[in-house]
């Protein structure tokens, strides 16, 4: 556990919400929760999506983005979920982290000050370049796609 905490990269972050700023759940958590930041709640009706502003301002590292990812269980139990899942947030942008969400459920759902509404993962990538080819090589697995596996 000691190297893990040695690794740890730092992200500076401004808070101009009224929560504390985002903590790893356990041990093993890979994403923060973001809290709403709101000044009143925010009702979202069945099928609706709703922007809802965490107070937050990150700098991230270059070569990381950060994911909004939904919440397993606003998804579960209210059908609440990330709209554009995972959202990206790339390392040059400073704006105020914003969480899109979107009510598949069949009842109105309220978002509350405070509210944990969504998870946040920082991940490393990597940038690519693209060269033009009249084919690709072979592959085991080809062209299939979207099911091509089979259910069982």
């Amino acid at each position: 556990m000691t190297n893990l905490i040695a690794r740890r990269t730092v992200v500076r972050i401004v808070n101009r919400g009224r929560h504390p700023l985002p903590e790893y759940a356990t041990g093993h958590s890979a994403g923060v929760d973001l809290r709403a930041n709101l000044d009143a709640p925010v009702v979202m009706a069945p099928g609706k999506s709703a922007l809802i502003p965490t107070g937050l301002f990150l700098e991230l590292p270059e070569g990381t983005e950060a994911q909004v990812r939904p919440r397993s269980g606003l998804a579960f139990k209210h059908g609440i979920t990330v709209l554009n899942s995972p959202g990206t947030i790339d390392a040059d942008y400073r704006g105020e982290v914003g969480v899109l969400l979107i009510n598949h459920g069949d009842r109105p759902f309220t978002v509350n000050d405070g509210e944990r509404v969504a998870q946040l993962v920082v991940a490393r990538y990597i940038r690519v370049s693209f060269e033009e080819s009249p084919d690709l090589r072979a592959s085991e697995r080809g062209t299939g796609g979207f099911g091509h596996t089979g259910t069982h």
